[in-house]
């Protein structure tokens, strides 16, 4: 199996190459008490054989860096939760973070509304283009539910047991003393609700930023405003800290 993964190669550079198991072992250390506890459980054993058996058998998995979210912001750091559904499932797309795409790639759809909407909300530009680690090193975590796809087929490893770990990872934040506020945009984030609204945490709604959704009755994506309005909750819940930059 090891030789399998050696060889995987391609033209795209964020194609998973390595087991499962090794993605693990690199975990943060302050979320490997919960990932370590899923990758103990039969889910967890099932997830990594499919996983690296779809690798072997020559499918193109995204993205390389699997824990990419964990990896920037630590269980301590985290202020703000957005939460994702999959990664990109294009070529040189994916890069661990949700919505996010490596520099120098064409925005998606979702991601352009984002960055829109953060210039009409905050009257200025956003720090990023693209990328948004600069996001994720300020405490904002870029889940996704699923943590990997397939090339081409979004949701292609949906149901198989990312979601088991990452509600588990949202519970861990949502455990914390330290107020955090989630942004739920979509049907499917806001299934998780009753996981992250408790204690002195806040949720923000909208549709999700697709063009699909996104002007659309009840809460549209388009002039929610929920870049500024994080900011003002954190001043008030968390007033120590400084304002994410957008």
């Amino acid at each position: 199996m090891a030789d399998l993964f050696d060889s995987a190669g391609g033209e795209s550079s964020n194609r998973l190459t390595q087991p499962l198991a090794a993605a693990f072992a690199s975990v943060a250390n302050g979320w490997r008490d919960t990932t370590d506890a899923f990758l103990a459980t039969e889910t967890g054993q099932n997830l990594v054989r499919f996983i690296d058996q779809r690798v072997a058998d020559g499918a193109v998995v995204y993205p390389a860096s699997v824990f990419r979210a964990l990896e920037l912001t630590e269980p301590s750091q985290v202020r703000v939760v957005i939460l994702g559904q999959d990664p990109y499932h294009g070529p040189d797309q994916a890069q661990g973070l949700a919505f996010s795409v490596a520099a120098g790639q064409k925005l998606p759809p979702s991601l352009r509304n984002m960055l829109n909407e953060v210039r009409d909300d905050i009257g200025a530009a956003s720090q990023c283009s693209g990328d948004l680690s600069a996001w994720a090193r300020q405490g904002v975590l870029l889940l996704n539910a699923a943590l990997t796809v397939e090339d081409g087929q979004p949701q292609s490893h949906a149901n198989r047991g990312w979601e088991l770990l990452t509600d588990a990872l949202l519970a861990k934040v949502a455990a914390r003393a330290e107020p955090v506020v989630f942004l739920l945009w979509g049907a499917a984030a806001q299934r998780k609700r009753s996981i992250v609204e408790i204690g002195p945490h806040r949720v923000l709604t909208a549709n999700h930023p697709s063009p699909l959704s996104a002007r659309r009755a009840p809460e549209p994506f388009i002039g929610c405003r929920h870049f500024s309005r994080t900011n003002e909750l954190l001043a008030s819940l968390r007033p120590q800290t400084v304002p994410i930059c957008w």
